[in-house]
């Protein structure tokens, strides 16, 4: 069984690794990209929400740190899920993104 405990201070790599054996533990690895986008989106959905009541943008009771934080940690493990199910290595390919980035100019 996957363990958590074996990620801290991991490389995104490593969080792949885990959420690609999780998801087999926990029989999610039969799903289809299509559907763990839609997945993405709604849980990308819940984090703005989170941060919308966080920041006080929305006409709701205050949302905790810890609400943004799972949130946003649901996210970061369907994005990478997905990469994956598409055989992405997300670590590299943000290196790779960041190189390019550096070469451009910004306005």
């Amino acid at each position: 069984m996957a363990d958590v405990r074996d990620t801290q201070n991991a490389s995104i790599v490593a969080y792949q690794e885990y959420v690609r054996q999780v998801m087999q533990e926990r029989g999610f690895d039969d799903e289809t990209v299509s559907q763990k986008f839609m997945l993405l989106l709604e849980q990308a959905g819940e984090f703005a929400q989170a941060a919308r009541k966080r920041a006080n943008l929305a006409q709701a009771t205050d949302a905790s740190i810890e609400d943004c934080s799972d949130a946003a940690a649901d996210v970061l493990a369907v994005l990478l899920d997905i990469c994956n199910q598409l055989n992405l290595n997300l670590e590299q390919a943000f290196i790779n993104r960041e190189h390019k980035n550096q070469t451009r100019t910004w306005q």
